[in-house]
């Protein structure tokens, strides 16, 4: 085992699946430390869930390779799995049971389940863990689906969309509960179109396009790039020609003292325009991950679906 892949939660090597003529994921090489709360990015039929899925060592990759905390995923799927905790984007159930029989089920078949941590959860997430599944509203269910791949503490969590139907309320306190995982050690790969959500609570992103891994970003440094929405208002009227003329400043609107637009790039030539007037008013508007997105790799449709 290389050096650097113990020291990962996650790491791949050239991870590639074909399906027949298609190419799913294309040279996926990857690496996530262990207590790295990791978003993964893509729109529909990027490669998201093919790649989870060779991950977690239900599909045999077409070459490349997959390692999970230290184990090769395909070969010595067993080990890996046992120290996963997963939440799938289509969480499946048998509608008879009840929640809390799943929990037990689950536990008795992992051998392993820290039953009052799951019960605490339980009462933070208002899970409803005595009535049949099948009669739980979807919010409901996935409350169930987060407790499952918790129940039994793993040093690594994988969930797709996990906030999928949430309330905002629980999705603050999921957002609290991936605070706590992480300052445990706890590793987190998280894949999910909620940009908001990923802005919030990863340090990186992975971004899958049509296969392949575009980018891996800090957050920070991504949404650095991006445009910002500029709001003033000056003290006294201001000649608008000298705000167009500055590089970066795109649709400007307003007229006399106030004025809105953005600014691609760096804001020091415009601070240090600004400042020759008496301002009254300032406000930049840090962009939100999505207009980041759109912003580097100028197709915000492909990115964000």
């Amino acid at each position: 085992m290389p050096a650097e892949a113990a020291e990962c939660a996650i790491d791949t090597t050239a991870l590639t699946k074909r399906f027949g003529r298609s190419r799913a994921v294309a040279d996926l090489s990857l690496t996530v430390p262990h207590g790295e709360v990791f978003g993964f990015l893509g729109p529909n039929g990027a490669g998201k869930t093919t790649t989870i899925r060779m991950l977690l060592g239900l599909l045999k990759p077409s070459s490349g390779s997959a390692r999970v905390l230290g184990h090769e995923a395909w070969r010595d799927g067993p080990a890996a799995r046992r120290g996963v905790g997963y939440l799938p984007g289509d969480f499946a159930f048998d509608p008879h049971v009840t929640g809390a029989e799943l929990l037990d089920l689950l536990a008795a078949v992992r051998g392993a389940g820290d039953g009052a941590f799951v019960r605490g959860l339980a009462r933070r997430l208002d899970a409803e863990l005595d009535r049949p599944m099948g009669d739980l509203s979807r919010g409901n269910r996935q409350k169930i689906g987060l407790l499952q791949a918790v129940a039994h503490r793993p040093p690594l969590l994988i969930m797709d969309e996990p906030t999928s139907g949430l309330d905002p309320l629980v999705q603050d306190e999921f957002a609290d509960l991936v605070g706590e995982l992480r300052a445990d050690g706890t590793t987190v790969f998280l894949s999910s179109h909620n940009l908001a959500e990923v802005e919030k609570l990863c340090s990186r992103v992975g971004i899958l396009r049509t296969g392949r891994l575009v980018t891996v970003e800090r957050v920070d440094d991504l949404t650095g790039r991006a445009i910002r929405h500029v709001h003033v208002r000056f003290g006294e009227p201001v000649d608008p020609t000298s705000l167009i003329a500055l590089p970066g400043v795109q649709g400007l609107a307003g007229h006399d003292a106030q004025f809105t637009f953005t600014v691609s790039g760096s804001l020091d030539t415009v601070l240090e325009l600004l400042a020759a007037h008496p301002v009254a008013e300032l406000e930049v508007t840090r962009p939100s991950l999505d207009e980041a997105f759109a912003a580097y790799y100028g197709q915000p449709e492909a990115v964000a679906a």
